[in-house]
């Protein structure tokens, strides 16, 4: 029989692990969510020469196995309370930061797994002066040590992941080092006898260091718990971290020497200007520019396309297929769900295509770098910004990139306050209204009015968002403290294979994720839409169904579910200057916030394909029939921008929120906080300029 083991890959952030993942396994992998969260679970296989079957799993990046994160505290569970059979752990560490590196290495080894260290980026060692005794830092650790690159290793040669393959059988014949039993803190029988079996010493030291994420209500009951304080605990954690350096410094002493005179490249003079506290700030922003005109431009045309496809589909069946319900219910629900759906997908590619790429080239970091100082008054941290820049384009694609923030209260609080950012939806709601109540000129001379007042609603989204970061840092709790660690890797080229894999699963994400629910909500919004209680009454007269026969009349929204629904809340949005025929747009735009000039036109009995200008001179011909008065006056337009400015009008954000939190509880929290808000903001919006 072929014998099968189960390794563990590990290793701290940027280290190149999962390239050197893709390298092993040949990108046959498995992805799944740990039990309970949305930290993704990834694992492959591969064949040894000697028929040996490795399972490997990648587990997500970490700095030590006292978690600071809830991606941390999965390596933790992984390897300490998981009984998942992992067998033997393969332990990745950059070239350039072994010191760092290394601490990870020397817990695992307390531990009593079977390690190999594998030292990933070997070809850039000459570049930057570096020299490594193998044979020496093997002989120390007791572990076989393998100089890999995952980039640029041919096989067999040097740096090959072949070498790697051919030392792991050795892994686990190899008597590896222990650190802990020496270090004296505590006193070891006070939490459990010396006499333990091998690793389980230290095993009992994380039971107890870090019981309240980890500990069962047995091992809480080991004679060693609660007898010193959480004060006592930390400083206990000090010692360990200073042993366990005071061990990798006599190592790296006697292995790994760097000539600085030949350190100095490419990376050290480009970070002069990349991480200058005026020349950063003014590249970052030209390349967020660039990025985000990338965005809207690259992702314009497969769009159109894309609309244009399901719009020839619909006419296609529409004119194949026999009138009837089912036929509605496809072309009118189902359809455009499914394109509603796939209109984002380009957005989504095209952004983490960006995000792939600067985190390939190294500039990811120096952006998180420059901006977490800012950020972290607010409560969260530099790498929100690259999820609420992302905003600007789509709140659905930015929301999905907060996934790379390590800490759970930071991403979550990131996710919660990116739908505040003014969108690309947004743009066609706030170009008409302004064109319709500000008046076209100029202030100051030279500064363009509507232009200005577009750019006031795009920083009171960015305002509100920061804001209510502030104010859910203090709401949400959080076991982890936020530590900023951070390391700088070297400049180099991207994989391409690496990005693609990262730009697909995003979108396999999205679209098997959140689409499902984005479509059931755009057939339940059909249904409103072309349903009504009278719509199919018996021996009804000619006049009276006439309404129903005509689908792009007004009065056939007016008697639909969906306009009674608008008619039902008019009372409470009157406060706010609107009628049921605005009420209407709104239900709509709920589907996606540009709807809402859409069911305007449909109401207003414009016909499909029209200009804009004659929307405009519709809507401001619109009366009140009660008062007589313009319905699109300037308090009016001024409480409709500031709604939309606030609220939640966007059901594939929700959905999004949804897929990202595994819970209901935060889109809807988010829900009412921001309708709430517009609500409450828009009243006193329209009451001001209405007196």
């Amino acid at each position: 029989m072929r014998k099968r083991r189960k390794i563990a890959l590990v290793g701290n952030p940027n280290t190149g692990k999962t390239s050197l993942f893709n390298k092993l396994t040949g990108l046959h992998k498995k992805i799944g969510n740990y039990p309970g969260i949305t930290v993704n679970r990834v694992a492959g296989n591969f064949t040894l020469d000697d028929g040996t079957e490795i399972e490997l799993i990648d587990l997500p990046g970490t700095y030590s196995l006292h978690p600071t994160s809830q991606d941390e505290e999965v390596v933790l569970r992984e390897l300490l309370v998981n009984d998942e059979g992992i067998e033997g752990v393969i332990v990745v560490a950059d070239v350039s930061n072994l010191k760092k590196n290394l601490m990870l290495l020397t817990q695992l080894q307390d531990l009593g797994y079977p390690l190999l260290l594998a030292i990933n980026m070997c070809d850039e060692m000459k570049r930057k002066g570096i020299e490594i005794d193998v044979e020496a830092m093997e002989e120390y650790l007791g572990i076989p040590v393998v100089l890999v690159s995952a980039k640029k290793g041919k096989p067999h040669g040097q740096g090959s992941v072949d070498r790697l393959k051919d030392r792991i059988p050795g892994m686990f014949d190899a008597p590896s080092r222990k650190y802990f039993e020496n270090f004296d803190l505590p006193p070891g029988d006070s939490f459990s006898p010396r006499s333990a079996k091998k690793g389980a010493l230290y095993k009992e030291w994380l039971y107890y260091t870090e019981q309240s994420r980890i500990g069962t209500p047995e091992q809480r009951k080991n004679p060693g718990y609660g007898q010193y304080s959480e004060p006592e605990v930390k400083r206990f954690l000090q010692k360990e971290i200073i042993k366990r350096y005071q061990v990798i410094r006599e190592l790296l002493d006697k292995t790994y020497r760097i000539d600085r005179a030949n350190a100095t490249g490419f990376t050290e003079r480009i970070d002069r200007i990349l991480l200058h506290k005026v020349w950063g700030l003014i590249v970052f922003a030209f390349v967020m520019f660039a990025v985000f005109q990338a965005i809207f431009t690259w992702s314009s045309y497969p769009m159109e396309r894309i609309d244009e496809f399901f719009i020839y589909i619909s006419s296609v069946l529409e004119n194949r297929l026999p009138a009837g319900s089912l036929t509605d219910l496809l072309i009118k629900g189902i359809i455009p769900g499914i394109s509603g759906v796939l209109m984002f997908v380009p957005q989504i590619a095209v952004l983490f295509f960006f995000i792939s790429l600067l985190e390939e080239l190294g500039y990811m970091s120096r952006i998180v770098f420059l901006m977490d100082r800012l950020m972290r008054p607010f409560g969260i941290n530099g790498k929100s910004v690259v999820p609420l820049l992302s905003g600007t384009a789509c709140a659905v694609p930015a929301i999905m990139s907060a996934a790379t923030i390590e800490n759970r209260k930071e991403r979550l609080i990131t996710m919660l306050v990116t739908p505040f950012i003014t969108c690309s939806a947004r743009l066609p709601v706030y170009t008409i209204i302004i064109a319709l109540v500000i008046p076209e000129g100029e202030v100051f001379g030279f500064v363009n009015r509507q232009g200005l007042v577009l750019f006031i609603f795009y920083f009171l989204g960015f305002s509100a968002a920061l804001i209510s970061a502030f104010i859910l840092s203090k709401i949400i709790k959080n076991p982890y403290k936020s530590y900023f660690i951070l390391e700088m890797p070297e400049y180099k080229l991207p994989i391409l294979r690496n990005m693609g894999i990262n730009i697909w699963d995003h979108v396999n994400s999205f679209v098997f994720g959140a689409g499902k629910i984005i479509v059931a909500f755009s057939i339940i919004l059909w249904f409103l839409a072309s349903h009504g209680p009278d719509f199919n009454e018996p021996g009804a007269s000619a006049g009276q169904t006439e309404f129903r026969q005509n689908e792009n009349s007004g009065q056939h929204i007016e008697h639909s579910y969906l306009g009674l629904m608008g008619k039902s809340i008019e009372p409470v949005i009157r406060p706010l200057g609107y009628d049921w025929k605005i009420g209407v747009a709104l239900i709509s735009s709920f589907a996606a916030r540009e709807v809402f000039v859409s069911t305007l036109s449909t109401i207003y009995s414009v016909e499909d394909g029209s200009e804009r200008g004659l929307l405009k001179d519709r809507m401001l011909r619109e009366k009140d029939p009660v008062t007589g008065a313009r319905i699109f006056n300037l308090a009016t337009g001024i409480s409709l921008l500031v709604f939309y400015a606030f609220a939640m009008q966007c059901f594939s954000t929700l959905a999004t929120l949804y897929h990202q939190t595994r819970s209901w509880r935060w889109p809807l929290g988010v829900f009412f906080y921001m309708t709430g808000m517009a609500y409450v903001l828009s009243l006193i919006s329209y009451q001001f300029f209405q007196s």
